[in-house]
């Protein structure tokens, strides 16, 4: 296809792509806010509590931690992301708070 006819259909398919695309996402954040809901209802009901905390890894990083050692080694040698070092880490530390009254004391 020359000229305008070529112009028009490489609009429509244009459009037709972007359609499609647009009803993928759709779909995609229909099926998010399904589980969302669904999920709210389990827990309202008691049979959903959510995966439970793995406090072996988590022991294992605080000590790799309090051993010196960098958070990319912990996470290597635990076996887990960076960024669960840090919000394990995050957690095992104690509040602000509690440092005064630590010192306090």
């Amino acid at each position: 296809a020359q000229g305008v006819p070529r112009i028009v259909l490489e609009s429509v398919q244009d459009m037709l792509l972007k359609l499609a695309l647009q009803m993928a996402h759709d779909d995609y954040e229909d099926r998010r806010e399904r589980q969302r809901q669904g999920i709210e209802l389990a827990k309202a009901a008691g049979r959903y509590a959510g995966r439970k905390t793995d406090t072996a890894t988590h022991a294992r990083i605080v000590a790799l931690r309090e051993g010196g050692k960098s958070i990319a080694e912990t996470a290597r040698l635990a076996g887990c992301s960076q960024s669960q070092v840090k919000r394990v880490c995050a957690m095992a530390r104690p509040a602000v708070g509690d440092k005064k009254e630590l010192a306090r004391s």
